[in-house]
Formats: structure tokens, C-alpha cells, sequence
């Protein structure tokens, strides 16, 4: 399962309102190879595929395609926002490594790309 806290929700339901999004239409949080550490989170508004995990969240859908949602199950999206920016932020607690800039992850039972150890 997949949630948003609740200032990840009102971001999304805006950004929606803003695309002015109908059907089956919501967030796809998703992992892609790639990064130091071996994995990005791939975070979008997309349309429900077929084979996608649906999570509603205060009414808002959350949607994971099967082999992210190995990685990305029991994850809750943030918003944050700082002097150094805003975005969206995935707390995994599947992560066992991250890269120094935070921008990719590493899991349990995955080898590091970059050839360093946890």
C-alpha cells in the first residue's frame, strides 16, 4: 500500500483541478533504474493501466504498476517545501541505502550500481 500525508493530498487534488483531469486519472508513484544507488522514484498524473495496483487515498488515486510496487509498498508520499525548493518526497521504508543527494535508492536484495556498500 501507497499513502499521502495530508499536504502531498491537497497538492495532487490541485494539480488535478489544474489539468482539469477526468476517468480514472491520478498519481503514479513508480521506480526506474538509474541513479548512483540504482533506483529513481518516478512520481506523475497518469491514467489507470490495466494491470496498476490502485490505492485511494482521501479520494485521490494512488497508482503503482506491478514491479514498483515490490519497491515502493508501504511508502507514504510528502510535500515539502524549503529555502532550497518544494517536491514531492517518498519515505520508503524499504530503502536501505540513498545517494548523497538524495535523488536515488537502494533496497534490500539489489546490488549498488556504483560499486559502493552499505
Amino acid at each position: 500500500m501507497v499513502t499521502l500525508t495530508d499536504i502531498a493530498t491537497e497538492k495532487v487534488r490541485g494539480f488535478l483541478a489544474q489539468q482539469e483531469a477526468e476517468g480514472e486519472v491520478g498519481l503514479r508513484v513508480g521506480v526506474r533504474g538509474g541513479g548512483c544507488s540504482g533506483f529513481q522514484y518516478a512520481l506523475a498524473l497518469d491514467e489507470k493501466k490495466e494491470d496498476d495496483h490502485v490505492f485511494d487515498h482521501d479520494g485521490i488515486r494512488l497508482l503503482v504498476d506491478p514491479a514498483s510496487l515490490q519497491y515502493v509498498d508501504g511508502s507514504q508520499v510528502d510535500f515539502t517545501e524549503s529555502l532550497m525548493g518544494s517536491g514531492f518526497e517518498v519515505n520508503n521504508p524499504n530503502v536501505v541505502a540513498a545517494c548523497g543527494c538524495g535523488s536515488s535508492f537502494r533496497v534490500a536484495d539489489e546490488e549498488p550500481s556504483c560499486g559502493s556498500a552499505v
